[in-house]
């Protein structure tokens, strides 16, 4: 079968790799859909981020969906042709992390297509996939692929949102407009925010988000000064979500919230400097968000609602054999938001 793998920085290739067959507990699932993800591009650009390195070719993307080829023994209650989405998460063994439901801080956890591991854990941009039973969630009826595909990015924001607390009449900043971005928009706008400001470094994303339901976006590249009115008087944000994971992103953030405000920081970049002095006399709650646990299921259910359209946010879906093509569209924020591979 076709997988999309990578072996060095700008090195994708289109490989044929043996499928496997699902053992007890085990689903084989054709994949139908997979978005490339920021992490992905960081693989194609650069081969990793940080200390995080491809070391041997490692088979790319984790927001996939599907639908059941076949079943393993011990499972029976999924028919195939059933359309599902896939959990990118899996703990093959117990720790005390997972005893205590933190399975995102599980300390033997797999996730597909990461570098972190010696060996690399394969991703799904493959035509099949066997996977776990526990990692598969039914789709609700009508939901289709391409709208699915969105279930493991609006995971991490769902579970971001939670460590924000209760969003109803908040005034709350977005800063950075990428899917994560425009996804959290769309939750806190969801979870009731009364007020809702987002901030990037382009226009094309910012229109994005204007259709999600954003009621600001302010262009911080060109916009000099436009931010003030939210510093005076100590703040005046209840929550920031900082999406960017850059350095003026997160000092923005503590000069616009309000005292006792929450700041999630939700991109991950490099180290930086945190003015202690103002998260010290402005009380602020600087709280970490790591992709996600129950969420996923939940956001599989959100994805199936009416009211919570996620179109405006796919650019494109190309088939495998484009995937050069695809990867290089993802890369341009001036022309796309989530492209997606077709299998």
């Amino acid at each position: 079968m076709k997988a999309v793998t990578i072996h060095a920085p700008r090195d994708l290739r289109i490989d044929d790799i043996e499928a496997g067959s699902p053992g007890p507990g085990q689903v084989e699932v054709r994949i139908r859909n997979g978005g490339i993800c920021g992490s992905d591009l960081h693989y194609y650009q650069h081969g990793g981020f940080g200390a995080v390195r491809i070391k041997q070719p490692m088979i790319l993307g984790h927001e996939i969906v599907g639908e059941v080829l076949a079943c393993g023994e011990n499972v029976d209650d999924l028919a195939p042709g059933t359309p599902v989405a896939i959990n990118p998460g899996f703990v093959p063994a117990p720790c005390k992390y997972s005893r205590e439901g933190l399975i995102n801080h599980a300390l033997e956890m797999r996730f597909y297509g990461s570098a972190m591991r010696m060996p690399h854990v394969h991703g799904g941009f493959r035509q099949r996939l066997v996977c776990e039973r526990a990692q598969i969630v039914p789709l609700p009826e009508g939901l289709g692929f391409e709208k699915a595909a969105f279930a493991e990015p609006l995971a991490v924001c769902l579970h971001a949102a939670r460590q924000a607390g209760d969003l109803l009449g908040k005034r709350v900043l977005v800063s950075g407009a990428g899917p994560i971005g425009a996804l959290t928009t769309m939750v806190a706008k969801l979870a009731g925010a009364r007020e809702l400001v987002v901030t990037d470094l382009l226009d094309a994303p910012l229109a994005t988000v204007a259709e999600l339901g954003a009621t600001r976006t302010i262009n911080v590249m060109d916009a000099a000064g436009k931010l003030d009115e939210y510093k005076r008087d100590k703040g005046h944000f209840d929550v920031v979500f900082e999406c960017s994971g850059s350095a003026p992103g997160l000092a923005t953030a503590l000069e616009v919230a309000r005292p006792r405000a929450t700041i999630v920081q939700v991109g991950m970049g490099n180290d930086v400097q945190v003015p202690l002095s103002i998260l010290v006399v402005k009380e602020i709650s600087l709280r970490g968000t790591f992709r996600f646990i129950e969420e996923f299921e939940a956001a599989v259910a959100t994805l199936g609602r009416d009211d919570f359209d996620v179109a405006p946010l796919l650019t494109q879906v190309l088939p495998v054999e484009r995937a050069v093509e695809a990867f290089e569209l993802a890369g341009d924020k001036r022309r796309s938001m989530k492209v997606q591979l077709s299998f």
